[in-house]
């Protein structure tokens, strides 16, 4: 037997609205909730992306400092001959 599941509070986007919340393309939603990176509900031909998915999606999303691309010394990439 299924639990029952109370969605009275549960908020969803339209792939419109998520890539609008995260200022990218529809084509980037739809390629994120395909792969299923961003999970999602099909009603008919159209998603709804939970509220609350795109927010814990953000929250992991991780941004690249310049720290963590190589050494910190300046000896890195670079090949200067005599």
């Amino acid at each position: 037997m299924v639990p029952e599941q109370n969605f009275a509070n549960v908020s969803f986007l339209t792939v419109s609205e998520v890539a609008s919340v995260m200022r990218v393309s529809k084509m980037t939603v739809y390629r994120l909730v395909h792969s299923g990176q961003l999970p999602a509900v099909r009603f008919g031909k159209s998603y709804r992306v939970p509220e609350s998915a795109v927010a814990a999606y953000l929250a992991q999303a991780v941004v690249d400092g310049p720290a963590q691309h190589g050494a910190t010394d300046g000896s890195a990439g670079s090949a200067h001959t005599a």
